[in-house]
């Protein structure tokens, strides 16, 4: 029997260890290896952040006086150890991931890191314990420890291999830009952006490829070494023009990136309340975005989205080519006419030519992206006319209110990828533009600091006055965007809270009408928000 109470305890500890390591990596990934971003994980799942205080509590039981130092009283002792660590297996166990832990070379090393840790911990406190208990006391108290440490464990050997990481980063990132060296004649374009920068660079590579050889970061690679990826992977010496979106989420972050890369042109295609956890004030996003035109070569082209209030209010647009529908701007968008199926409008370059165009894109905020493409472009010398054709085969970027058709009573305008103020009013507008019932799906903002109750509200009250239906993911995380849909006349019965996305969907594909169906999936939040 004292054999078997061993045997669960230590087969529990392991199996427990394993999942915490493996819950802790996955999550510390999806928060890009930052401590920040951690904290905030482990302040919105204080339960799971809680439950390991009974683990210490049952170490100090074992590291202490309790129950005598026989063996059988060590055995006895470690069955409320099992409980517990079959607890931890329940809060750590695989759940099924929208995005699932990439096993990369850095993962690897934090794997190899934590075990090693752990062994030195395990070892200590066996040490220890055993010198004063008995060897099975320490062993006991050592599972124990480690167990309940193990997602802190992770985080010390993120910082331990911290100057290993940084030495890796810094061999990569001064290959990237020896290539780049290697390509005088490779034209490099900077996009950034609160919003708008994806599909501004996915507009601009497919508008370019008109008259140059084109590489462009793939899908969201906006960070440094996302870029040194693209650079070290996919740049050729036939490439003519490089565009290179940059992300940012901290003062510096733009600057960084181009110190690696050196841009000759530079695009801002907004700015906005973004990111506001981790930039603080609008004045640090201004600053931030700006890093851009900043890094550029004296006379270096510059463009900046000319109807943007903050572009206005901060005054950055001065030396910069304007774009967008305000008759001001150096590129004008006019004469636009919107559908469910597209838009048309016209463009009016510095030089006096016009252009008429038409879209498959929706909403206004994606013609004033498509003039920002077409204003680099022309000044690149392909002309207005020449443009026509690209721009009607333009394709939106993956989840930036992507129309799908489902069938032909449903649509889903898949908006999912982070969702931020600007943004959501864009999206409620693109939805009252079609006819039928509106639906809107949506777990709201993150990432907006003090604000993000406020933000989700005004959301909540926009949507209350667009929509049919709306479904909110997550209890919690919602609360703000309910508040802001009961202030409004909407009927309460069509709002439905749901536990998961699938669960929404769900509730989504049980809405029965004659009319069409459209629905609106507005974000949808990695598993570490949930």
């Amino acid at each position: 029997m004292i054999i078997l109470l061993f045997v669960l305890f230590f087969l529990a500890a392991g199996v427990s260890l394993v999942l915490g390591i493996r819950h802790t990596l996955h999550m510390f990934q999806l928060n890009s290896y930052q401590y920040q971003a951690q904290g905030r994980y482990f302040k919105t799942h204080l339960f799971q952040t809680a439950y390991p205080v009974i683990g210490l509590v049952l170490f100090g039981l074992m590291a202490g006086g309790f129950a005598g130092t026989s063996v059988a009283a060590a055995a006895v002792t470690g069955i409320p150890g099992i409980f517990y660590m079959a607890g931890l297996a329940v809060l750590y166990r695989p759940k099924k991931a929208k995005k699932k832990l990439v096993i990369t070379a850095r993962v690897k090393r934090l794997i190899l890191t934590t075990v090693i840790a752990a062994l030195l911990v395990g070892i200590l406190s066996a040490v220890t314990v055993g010198g004063a208990r008995g060897s099975w006391w320490g062993l006991l108290a050592a599972a124990m420890l480690v167990t309940t440490l193990s997602p802190y464990l992770v985080l010390l050997a993120n910082l331990i291999n911290k100057p290993v990481e940084k030495g890796i980063n810094r061999y990569y990132i001064n290959d990237a830009r020896r290539m780049l060296k290697a390509c005088p004649n490779l034209k490099i374009i900077g996009i950034t952006g609160s919003f708008g920068k994806t599909s501004v660079k996915y507009y601009l590579h497919t508008l370019l490829s008109a008259g140059f050889d084109v590489l462009m970061t793939p899908e969201s690679y906006n960070t440094p070494m996302g870029v040194v990826k693209t650079v070290r992977g996919s740049l050729r010496a036939t490439h003519e023009i490089f565009l290179c979106e940059m992300g940012a989420r901290h003062v510096g972050d733009i600057k960084e990136i181009c110190d690696i890369v050196d841009p000759h042109m530079g695009v801002i295609t907004s700015l906005g309340h973004q990111h506001l956890e981790t930039f603080h004030s609008l004045d640090n996003v201004v600053s931030t975005k700006m890093e851009l035109f900043d890094a550029l070569p004296e006379g270096g082209p510059r463009y900046i989205n000319g109807d943007n209030e903050i572009v206005k209010q901060y005054g950055v647009a001065k030396g910069a080519v304007t774009y967008g529908l305000g008759e001001s701007n150096d590129y004008h968008a006019f004469d636009l006419v919107y559908s469910e199926k597209g838009s048309t409008f016209k463009v009016q370059a510095p030089d006096g030519s016009v252009a008429e165009y038409t879209t498959k894109m929706l909403g206004e905020h994606n013609v004033v992206n498509i003039t920002g493409a077409i204003a680099v472009a022309h000044d690149l010398g392909i002309s207005l006319e020449k443009l026509k054709m690209p721009v009607r085969r333009l394709e939106g970027a993956p989840h930036r209110l992507q129309p799908i058709a489902k069938s032909a009573k449903l649509t889903i305008i898949d908006d999912a990828y982070n969702s931020n103020p600007n943004g959501t009013k864009m999206a409620l507008q693109t939805l009252s533009m079609f006819e039928g019932v509106k639906v809107l799906v949506t777990p709201g903002m993150v990432e907006l600091g003090s604000e993000e109750d406020r933000y989700n509200f005004e959301f909540g009250v926009d949507a209350g006055r667009v929509c049919d239906y709306i479904v909110l993911v997550g209890k919690k995380q919602t609360e703000s965007i309910q508040k802001g849909v009961c202030s409004t006349d909407f009927a309460q019965e069509k709002l439905y809270v749901a536990e998961n996305l699938q669960d929404g969907l769900n509730y989504v594909y049980s809405i029965t009408s004659n009319e069409k169906i459209i629905v609106l999936l507005e974000n949808d939040l990695p598993d570490n928000y949930l």
